[in-house]
């Protein structure tokens, strides 16, 4: 399970981007924007959640993840459609070469400060 080594970074991100910027007050939400083709598992990030934010500046605070979706780009008919929903064949010309546009993302999206 590779998510811990990952939460446990985008901890240290969060805590040297605190510190660059001065931040004073508490954080209360980490958003996590997660593509659904990416090697990363929601579930399995919220599991580790917990642990990788134990005796940090992100102790106690809340996790939301947003799932971005997984899109492709037909070569053959240029028809752009979700891959998974699909199987990962063009809806429109049954084409399986397709041009993947999103959805291998992993981003800190926002860290929320109580004011």
């Amino acid at each position: 399970m590779h998510e811990l080594g990952v939460v446990i970074e985008v901890v240290n991100t969060v805590e040297k981007f605190a510190r660059e910027n001065q931040v004073e007050g508490k954080i209360e939400t980490l958003v996590l924007q997660i593509g659904e083709l990416s090697s990363m598992i929601p579930k399995y990030i919220e599991a580790v959640y917990p642990a990788a934010i134990n005796n940090t500046i992100l102790q106690d605070t809340k996790l939301e993840i947003e799932i971005l979706p997984g899109n492709a780009r037909c070569a053959d008919c240029a028809k752009v459609f979700n891959v998974l929903q699909n199987r990962g064949v063009c809806p429109a010309c049954g084409g399986k070469n397709l041009e993947l546009l999103c959805g291998k993302e992993f981003f800190i999206k926002e860290i929320v400060i109580e004011e």
